[in-house]
């Protein structure tokens, strides 16, 4: 098939990627033109494992090409997907400025049949609002006679496993009014589902809902587990025992129940908010919502406060190592990402900060752009924690976890480490004379 892209950001991107690789002839856009430049030139703006080689043997094989002209890629194209941006507004509702201005762009430019597509996470009601804006524009041409659909095939993927979840994925969920429209996109992801099972057709505004009913519910867990991370603290037991001891009954599962310092990314804060602002725009309390942004909030406050009470609320004059910024390991995303609001309140505590992270460097610097000048950016793990007084770990990364212990003690001037992640075993730091903080593990006597 051929496959219109509209926007490489992340979730374009690897779409179009992974339609391309299973032999669709794609065409990404965007009106970003120095991003354009720069993917024809092979340089790829993102980090997600796998994905560069991809992008770059289909590009070889004439299978993935990037342009900013809309009108000649839709013109022989069966599929437009819109994969831009549904940036958050002030008042937590999603901005849906860039789809409906694409939807209009499609008006503009369509002369034949076509299938449009939202694949951007979007409200209840976008997908029409998509039709009706190209309705709007095919009349002001006087095309109105000229045929296309709509359907709502929202993504789920995973920063840091992002082509294999696309590649392979657990459902495929399509939203569609129309029996052909579910045929025809059936078709185009059957090699992506081994079992028809995956591919689940329901109705347009089911599918927009569903992916902010996933997100909403896994962040749940998360701030649940923060939160019993949180009372294991102040009675003693051990977080970790915890989510082994629920994590395998069947009915519960092991995912998404490790306690740490709150959830970040460009999908749950975002879509837990737009889904509290949904249901107030329509005289509704999204009360479990709401308490799950609450938790979220207070749990990168309550690690920062566990740092603050532990050392004497004074950092003055101390270095302050920090491993890891992106939200999560395997990503360079630092959109929410908990280490922004950690590291301004150290500096506010005297703290001279150095920082490394794998992959998001570059990013940081963006986003922490106010504060660099009082920032270190490290070139490797060991260098950023050389001489420092404390080390705060808040993205769980590998290359953390392996890192030796005697060797750490040594170059560090204190041995004091505050675990965002959880990530070291608390008796095995202990024994190696390290003074170690975590969340909900009090019952080794921190």
């Amino acid at each position: 098939m051929k496959i219109c892209m509209i926007g490489v950001g992340y979730v374009g991107l690897v779409t179009g990627t992974c339609f391309a690789d299973k032999g669709n002839i794609v065409c990404c856009i965007d009106t970003d033109q120095e991003k354009i430049k720069a993917l024809n030139s092979g340089i790829i703006p993102i980090y997600e494992p796998g994905l560069k080689d991809m992008i770059l043997d289909n590009k070889q094989n004439g299978r993935l090409e990037f342009s900013s002209d809309l009108r000649n890629s839709i013109a022989d194209s069966l599929l437009c997907f819109i994969t831009v941006g549904t940036p958050p507004n002030k008042d937590g509702s999603a901005d849906l400025s860039y789809v409906l201005n694409a939807a209009r762009e499609i008006g503009k430019c369509m002369d034949n049949y076509l299938i449009v597509v939202t694949k951007s996470t979007v409200p209840v009601g976008t997908t029409d609002a998509v039709r009706d804006m190209i309705n709007s524009e095919l009349k002001a041409r006087g095309k109105e006679k000229l045929t296309f659909d709509v359907a709502s095939n929202p993504e789920f993927l995973k920063e840091g496993t992002a082509v294999a979840d696309f590649m392979c994925p657990d459902r495929i969920v399509i939203g569609c009014d129309k029996g052909p429209i579910a045929v025809c996109m059936r078709e185009l992801y059957k090699p992506f589902a081994h079992s028809e099972n995956k591919i689940i057709t329901m109705d347009i505004k089911s599918a927009e809902i569903t992916k902010y009913a996933a997100n909403a519910m896994l962040a749940t867990r998360i701030s649940f587990m923060n939160e019993m991370a949180q009372l294991c603290d102040k009675l003693g037991g051990d977080i970790e025992n915890i989510r082994r001891g629920i994590g395998t009954d069947m009915r519960i599962g092991s995912q998404f129940l490790c306690a740490g310092v709150g959830y970040g990314g460009s999908c749950f804060p975002k879509d837990v908010n737009e889904l509290i602002h949904t249901g107030q725009k329509n005289g509704f309390e999204m009360a479990i919502a709401s308490a799950v942004h609450k938790v979220n909030e207070g749990q990168k406050k309550y690690f920062v406060d566990m740092i603050k009470k532990k050392l004497s609320d004074n950092l003055q004059g101390k270095k302050i190592a920090v491993w890891g910024l992106a939200f999560k390991a395997q990503t360079d995303d630092m959109r929410e990402a908990p280490s922004l609001m950690i590291i301004e309140e150290l500096l506010k505590m005297g703290g001279q900060i150095a920082v490394y992270d794998p992959e998001a460097m570059e990013q940081a610097k963006q986003a922490l752009k106010k504060e660099n000048h009082k920032i270190e950016y490290a070139n490797d793990m060991m260098r950023a924690v050389a001489h420092a007084d404390v080390l705060v770990l808040i993205t769980d990364w590998q290359e953390f976890r392996e890192v030796d212990l005697d060797q750490l003690k040594k170059v560090m001037r204190q041995p004091v480490i505050f675990d965002g992640r959880n990530q070291f075993d608390p008796l095995e730091m202990v024994k190696h004379g390290f003074r170690y903080y975590c969340i909900g593990r009090n019952c080794y006597g921190k």
